[in-house]
């Protein structure tokens, strides 16, 4: 399987054939920017217990973090929105490496369910895809962040108006597992969205336990 950083390279070549030099530059400043300004002592951490936050399910009905991840182990992805081409990319690449797993995988976003399902059925995605209202769940675990640029008034098709939330704040692209407890027992935090954990780091951690268990 051709490896996420290979498929995001490939997008960032197009970008570079195809856009024009002032908004590649802005693009790669925000990645920057975002880098720069992570605190990894803000955010979840493995060990931390996360909340049973309420979920909305992109294809409707309410229901808790604890439900969805049932006894555990579960794979926890969170990303941006549905129309993201980098998540356009990732969730597919990690719904297909992931799919033999045998456990949940849930992919989270606060984007609203009515439009976050789009991406599950452009994709035909077998993972579940959840809306965490206004980012809550995110931010709770120190997540979120805010561009660079926020400018007043917002522009057509800005980041509140795509996700419907209303506000600049999305998600550091991120893969967790948690067992049935919700204690983070692998966390892989990606601030910049074009730099994320490849699959198999994820199932090397996810097997981790059972090679332990059977040694």
């Amino acid at each position: 399987m051709t490896t996420l950083r290979a498929r995001f390279r490939a997008l960032e070549e197009a970008r570079e054939r195809d856009w024009p030099r002032a908004r590649l530059e802005h693009n790669r400043a925000e990645r920057r920017a975002l880098l720069d300004a992570s605190d990894p002592g803000r955010m979840v951490t493995r060990g931390d217990r996360l909340p049973d936050a309420p979920l909305l399910d992109s294809r409707g009905g309410a229901l808790t973090l604890a439900q969805a991840v049932g006894a555990g182990p579960a794979i926890l992805i969170f990303f941006r929105f549905a129309t993201c081409p980098a998540d356009a990319l990732a969730l597919p690449h990690y719904d297909r490496a992931f799919a033999a797993a045998g456990v949940p995988v849930v992919a989270l976003s606060p984007q609203l369910p009515e439009r976050l399902d789009a991406i599950r059925v452009a994709h035909a995605l077998q993972l579940r895809v959840l809306s965490d209202p206004g980012g809550a769940l995110a931010e709770q675990l120190g997540l979120n962040f805010t561009p660079i640029d926020t400018p007043e008034p917002p522009p057509a098709g800005w980041i509140g108006e795509l996700t419907g939330t209303g506000t600049w704040k999305l998600p550091r692209t991120s893969v967790l597992i948690v067992d049935g407890e919700l204690t983070a027992r692998y966390v892989a935090i990606s601030p910049d969205w074009l730099d994320r954990v490849e699959a198999e780091d994820v199932l090397a951690a996810l097997a981790a336990p059972a090679r332990a268990d059977a040694a």
